[in-house]
């Protein structure tokens, strides 16, 4: 049977105190809804449907760019409302999986698991977990040949009911045939005056469905996000386990609490990384590279051998072998550094290529610029690339020698071998193999003084 999904995603979160909708709240620096549609896509399902209600223009903007089909809630009127909203787009012939959009954590092949367990149209899956401390959550009662009987919300339980352990996760897999009969079958009769949807699973087993359970072990996976509180909890498990799979592929974490990774890593061999370093977006590292402590690299692709010393700030970048980083350098956008390039302390570069064996060791900033190969750009260098309206490019040809505190206004092209001398300001092409400079010259006045105050 085909596969369609529909995730609840209309809350308001109340709890939050934000303007921002709930599941538009950010876990590893992505909004808690795109985890859950990735996941859901990686089920390949015929269609996925996103329940919205506050603040569904937000929600559907952000989830613009996922192939989604949105279906609004205009009354948030209990769960099971609100999957009667995406019934009408939904074919008999389809098995639903109901996913949270505030579960952002929930495993792959635990989904598959569940989806597996459904073998035959006449037959429904829960998701479960047991919990020590299960209040709030709806319980699993079963009957006495342990099947399951139906689910009971906290609200509606009994103190007998309250000591199950083995909760509802508040995702289910059930033919659409049946589910959509289910559906017009709910009351609100209840403490919320809510159309619960897990009273389906009474009604399932009044008709003799076979109810399948699969139990999740890890309590994170299941777990909402409701308040502040738990958005942080999970943050922190989640940057734990992406800890875990770095140290376990073999990547040295100086403290594993201490780094927080928002995207996917590829790491080589002998990787090491210091605490309190941001990694995010697409990052791939070379092997034995070194990341010093508070730095932050976003979509980077860094090779063998490059060591990053302390406090950098690295973002679209491209770096070669061999470099030398920092500390507090600065690399944006469309930077490329070829092999063995040094670039040192409170330097920033933007929009240029650096070629093999050059150094930009202090003080300087480089923008949309390409550097030669053996290049030595001294202290409180600029490249004034920008006239007010638009920006201009300088060339600084192979084994060129630019003296500190040079100012190089562009267009302008250094020739190769040419030496700038310190204290310049050059707004013409310089030739190569030549010095160059411009600076007044110096003089001593005989007898001034200095003011004095009277």
């Amino acid at each position: 049977m085909k596969l369609a999904i529909i995730i609840l995603a209309a809350g308001l979160g109340k709890r939050m105190y934000s303007d921002l909708p709930k599941v538009l709240h950010r876990l590893a620096n992505k909004p808690l809804i795109h985890h859950v549609v990735d996941t859901a896509l990686a089920l390949q399902p015929e269609s996925v449907h996103i329940v919205y209600g506050h603040g569904g223009q937000q929600v559907l903007q952000t989830l613009a760019h996922f192939p989604i089909v949105g279906v609004e809630q205009t009354q948030q009127l209990g769960t099971g409302h609100a999957v009667a909203q995406a019934m009408p787009h939904i074919t008999d012939d389809a098995l639903v999986l109901i996913l949270c959009g505030d579960v952002p954590l929930t495993r792959l092949d635990t989904l598959q698991q569940l989806c597996a367990q459904i073998t035959n149209p006449h037959s429904l899956g829960i998701l479960t977990v047991k919990l020590e401390q299960p209040q709030g959550y709806g319980r699993i009662v079963r009957n006495s040949q342990g099947q399951v009987a139906r689910i009971v919300e906290e609200k509606e339980a009994d103190d007998t009911v309250k000591q199950i352990k083995e909760v509802n996760a508040g995702i289910l897999i059930a033919p659409a045939t049946y589910l959509r009969r289910w559906l017009t079958m709910l009351n609100n009769n209840n403490a919320q005056g809510e159309y619960y949807l897990t009273d389906i699973v009474a009604l399932a087993v009044q008709e003799n469905l076979t109810i399948h359970t699969t139990c999740s072990t890890d309590s994170y996976e299941v777990m909402g996000v409701n308040d502040r509180l738990q958005l942080a909890t999970l943050e922190r498990y989640y940057q734990q386990q992406q800890a875990i799979q770095l140290m376990q592929a073999g990547v040295t974490l100086i403290d594993p609490t201490r780094l927080d990774i928002r995207g996917t890593v590829q790491a080589g061999r002998d990787v090491t990384i210091d605490v309190n370093v941001i990694l995010a977006g697409e990052i791939k590292l070379g092997n034995r590279v070194k990341i010093g402590p508070h730095t932050v690299i976003r979509n980077a692709q860094i090779a063998d051998e490059v060591e990053i010393f302390s406090h950098c700030v690295i973002e679209d970048v491209i770096i070669g072998p061999g470099c030398r980083i920092g500390p507090f350098a600065r690399l944006r956008p469309e930077t490329v550094l070829a092999e063995q390039v040094h670039i040192g302390n409170f330097v920033e570069i933007k929009k240029s290529t650096v070629a093999h064996h050059s150094k930009i060791n202090h003080l300087s900033y480089i923008g949309d610029t390409e550097v030669g190969s053996e290049v030595n750009i001294g202290a409180g260098t600029i490249t004034c690339n920008y006239d007010g309206a638009n920006k201009h490019k300088t060339i600084i040809g192979d084994r060129a020698f630019i003296g500190s505190d040079t100012q190089l206004v562009a267009p302008i092209t250094v020739g190769a071998g040419a030496t700038i001398g310190a204290g310049s300001t050059i707004t013409k092409n310089t030739p190569p193999e030549m010095l160059t400079l411009s600076r007044s010259p110096q003089q001593t006045l005989p007898g001034w003084q200095r003011s004095r105050k009277k």
